[in-house]
């Protein structure tokens, strides 16, 4: 499968982990369920860091998203596989900056859109959408797409710890070049996914995550493979970096005590 949306689920199944609703779980929240707990707690005892790696990819998010509202007068925003709401989401962030601001949420699980949707209930330059983030035609074309975002105007497309839920064969780095393609000159692209150096974590997560959450996941990369997402792209300083160093703020989120993986990324701009 390359741009063809897999068939989308109205249902939450809670005997099968999410890992949006896993994420929930290590954020603090409450829009999980007895199976995505014990799933992380599984994962902690080979991978104690991902709870704090979590927090951090969250404060990054904040971080990324504010400068581009304030510094690159950024006014559209895609938000590829978003995940649950919770405190200082995509909208919230750039709203902040500039009220006008529009954001799109992009996630295929039931539970996203419930939450999403009554989230946003009253905000008209928000809106969240039930799909396949790998089905680029499909997501742009969508009515609520073409009601908020104009293509012929700057987007930043966010892929924030998405892109290790994409096999290899459903090719992550041509869903990012696809959405690349798509946008005008000065448009930006924020990556960061899982990575480790040691074949043993990568591999270990990898199998972990595929079997539990019966095929929804890719791979966990190294540094090297996500820097090749963005060839022909202009990554921005830092560059790409472990996510709590990009561009750090008073906001300082706390230290991974362990370094057998973590989140990895940055932003690319289109020239």
């Amino acid at each position: 499968m390359s741009q063809d949306a897999r068939p989308l689920s109205g249902t939450v199944d809670v005997s099968i982990p999410s890992v949006a609703r896993m994420y929930d779980y290590y954020l603090g929240g409450k829009d999980n369920y007895a199976v995505d707990r014990a799933a992380c707690e599984e994962l902690d005892k080979v991978v104690p860091s991902t709870r704090i790696l979590a927090v951090n990819n969250r404060r990054f998010l904040r971080r990324v998203v504010r400068w581009l509202a304030e510094e690159q007068g950024v006014r559209q925003f895609i938000d590829h596989g978003s995940g649950l709401p919770t405190q200082d989401n995509v909208h919230e962030v750039a709203q902040r900056v500039a009220p006008d601001a529009r954001v799109v949420y992009i996630d295929n699980d039931p539970i996203v859109l419930a939450h999403g949707r009554a989230l946003l209930e009253e905000n008209r330059n928000t809106a969240v959408i039930q799909a396949d983030m790998r089905d680029t035609d499909g997501i742009l074309g969508h009515p609520e797409v073409e009601r908020l975002i104009d293509f012929e105007q700057p987007v930043a497309a966010l892929f924030v710890s998405v892109l290790h839920c994409i096999p290899d064969e459903d090719d992550p780095a041509g869903l990012v070049r696809r959405v690349a393609e798509r946008l005008v000159p000065g448009s930006f692209l924020v990556v960061c996914q899982l990575v480790s150096e040691d074949q043993a974590t990568r591999d270990f997560v990898t199998e972990f995550m595929r079997v539990n959450t019966q095929g929804q996941w890719g791979r966990v990369r190294t540094a090297a493979e996500l820097a090749s997402f963005l060839d022909g792209l202009e990554i921005l300083e830092p560059g790409l970096v472990e996510v709590s160093t990009w561009k750090p703020d008073a906001d300082i989120g706390p230290r991974q005590l362990t370094q057998e993986w973590i989140e990895y990324g940055g932003v690319a701009r289109k020239g």
